[in-house]
C-alpha cells in the first residue's frame, strides 16, 4: 500500500495550492486528480480570469496566490492593465502549476477517481484527551492499472463536491433552503477574432476596452446593452430563448485574437446526479454552437471566428458543502466579520446566479471579511480538512468565497495545517493557531 504524510483529494484550484503548500513544509504529499492536469476549473474548466479580491492595488489573497500570478506573468507578460495578471491563459497555467508542484516535491496522480475510504474510531491523534473523533486512515482510488489503497496521516478534501468527506461520513450541506443549486456553465473560447474591430464597433457593450484587453458582461443578456442584438438573434432563430442569460466574455492573456466566454447558463440540472450532469454537457455543447453563431452574426470583427476550445470540465458553482467546526454565514459576510483564527480574507461580493438574473451584494468601501480556520476543519474527523468551494459555509456565504484567489488561500492554509499536524502527530484541533498563522500572509494595507 502506498503511504504519504498528506493526501490531497482533488488537484483543482484549492487542491493544487494545498499540495504545494504541504510539500513545502516538508510533508510527503500526494495529490489525486480526476483530470490529466492540476488547476481544476482554472485549467480544465476555462474559468478565466480571476475574480477580484483586493483593496485598491492590494490583493487580499496573498502567499501562494501571488506566487502563481508572478510565475504565470513571467511566462506570459500581462501588459499595463491594473490587475492584468488576473487575466490568464488556462493552458499556460497548467504548466505553471506543474512547475511549482514538481519544485515542491509533490507526487501527482492524474486520471484517478476516489471510490472508497477507511476510517477508524479513537481519541484524537494527540494526547490531550479530546472527545472521540473518527480518523481517516486510507482512500481507495481507481486509476490506470486498477484499484489501489493509499494510506495517509492527514487528508484534505479539495474535490469541489465534498466527495472525500461524503465517503468519510461527514455532515454535509447542499443547495439553498429549497435544495436548489446555482446554474452551471460549460465555458468555451473563440479564436480568429478581430478584437480591434470589436473595440471600435461595439464599444457600448464593453466594460474594459483597451489595446490589451476587452471585457463585457451582463446579468441578463436579453436586457441592457446587449439586449437588442440578443433579441434580434432570437427572432431570427440564431439563438433559442434560453441560450443566453448571464453572459460575459474576456480577452485572454497570451492568446491574441481570442475571447473566453462565461456562458452558457445551464439551469435546472443537479450537479450531484451523474445522469443529469451528463445531460448538462450535451445541453451546454448545443448552446455553445448557437452562441458562437450569434457572436459571428451580431458582434463586429467576429464573422470569421470559430470555437477554439470547449472546457472538458463543467463549471459548477455549488454542489455539496462540508460542515466544519464553524459554518461561515451570510451574516459573517454582510457584517464584514473578522475572526481570531483567520486563514483567508475576502471582499468578493455575494454572487448567486439564478435561473434569471443574480443576487449580487457588494462590500462597503475598504472592508472585507475573514474565513476562520474552523471552517476548514471537518466536524467529527480528526485528520481531515476541507478547502475550496466545498468548505464549511452556508449557501449565501459560499457564493462569495468560491472564487479562485480565495480557494487558493484556503487550500494553502489547509495544506500547511495538514503538514504540520502530520509531522507532530496531532489532530487538526490541536495545532496552535499561531504556528499556522506564522506561515500565512494575511496582511492588509496600512490603516485597513
Amino acid at each position: 500500500m502506498d503511504a504519504f504524510d498528506v493526501v490531497v483529494c482533488g488537484g483543482g484550484t484549492a487542491g493544487a495550492a494545498a499540495a504545494i503548500a504541504s510539500a513545502r513544509v516538508g510533508a510527503s504529499t500526494l495529490v489525486i486528480e480526476q483530470l490529466g492536469m492540476l488547476g481544476g476549473t482554472q485549467t480544465g474548466g476555462w474559468v478565466t480570469p480571476l475574480m477580484p479580491n483586493y483593496l485598491g492595488a492590494h490583493k487580499l489573497s496573498r502567499g501562494l496566490n501571488l506566487e502563481i500570478l508572478r510565475e504565470q506573468t513571467a511566462l506570459q507578460p500581462a501588459g499595463d492593465l491594473e490587475h492584468g495578471d488576473d487575466w490568464y491563459d488556462p493552458v499556460a497555467l497548467a504548466l505553471v502549476l506543474d512547475r511549482l508542484a514538481i519544485q515542491a516535491g509533490v507526487t501527482c496522480l492524474f486520471n484517478a477517481t476516489l471510490i472508497e475510504v477507511r476510517t477508524s474510531g479513537g481519541i484524537s491523534l494527540g494526547t490531550r484527551g479530546r472527545p472521540r473523533h473518527e480518523i481517516l486512515d486510507a482512500v481507495e482510488i481507481a486509476a490506470r492499472g486498477g484499484r489501489r489503497w493509499i494510506e495517509g496521516k492527514c487528508f484534505i478534501d479539495a474535490t469541489g463536491d465534498g466527495e472525500l468527506s461524503a465517503l468519510a461520513g461527514a455532515e454535509l450541506m447542499s443547495g439553498n433552503a429549497a435544495g436548489e443549486h446555482q446554474p452551471m456553465t460549460l465555458r468555451f473560447a473563440m479564436g480568429n477574432l478581430d478584437l480591434e474591430a470589436l473595440r471600435e464597433g461595439a464599444a457600448e457593450i464593453l466594460r474594459v476596452n483597451t489595446a490589451d484587453y476587452v471585457e463585457a458582461g451582463v446579468f441578463e443578456a436579453k436586457e441592457g446593452v446587449l439586449g437588442p442584438r440578443v433579441n434580434e438573434a432570437i427572432e431570427e432563430g440564431i439563438l433559442a430563448p434560453d441560450d443566453l442569460g448571464y453572459f460575459q466574455f474576456f480577452s485572454v492573456n497570451g492568446r491574441p485574437g481570442e475571447l473566453a466566454f462565461n456562458a452558457p447558463r445551464i439551469a435546472g440540472l443537479d450537479p450531484l446526479d451523474p445522469f443529469q450532469m451528463s445531460r448538462a454537457y450535451q445541453v451546454g455543447r448545443a448552446k455553445i454552437f448557437r452562441i458562437a453563431n450569434f457572436v459571428r452574426a451580431k458582434l463586429p470583427g467576429c464573422a470569421q471566428g470559430y470555437i477554439s476550445a470547449i472546457a472538458p470540465l463543467m463549471g459548477i458553482r455549488e454542489s455539496r458543502r462540508v460542515v466544519g467546526d464553524y459554518v461561515l454565514t451570510e451574516d459573517d459576510h454582510q457584517s464584514c466579520r473578522k475572526f481570531d483564527d483567520a486563514v483567508a480574507r475576502n471582499r468578493y461580493p455575494v454572487d448567486i446566479h439564478l435561473k434569471e438574473g443574480a443576487d449580487y451584494r457588494k462590500f462597503p468601501p475598504g472592508e472585507w471579511h475573514d474565513i476562520p480556520y474552523r471552517s476548514l476543519v471537518v466536524r467529527g474527523l480528526d485528520n481531515l480538512w476541507v478547502a475550496g468551494r466545498c468548505l464549511s459555509a452556508d449557501f449565501v456565504a459560499q457564493s462569495a468565497v468560491r472564487i479562485q484567489p480565495v480557494c487558493r488561500a484556503t487550500g494553502e492554509a489547509a495544506g500547511i495545517a495538514a503538514a504540520l499536524c502530520a509531522a507532530r502527530g496531532v489532530g487538526a484541533r490541536e495545532l496552535p493557531y499561531g504556528d499556522l498563522a506564522a506561515r500565512l500572509d494575511l496582511s492588509v494595507p496600512e490603516g485597513g
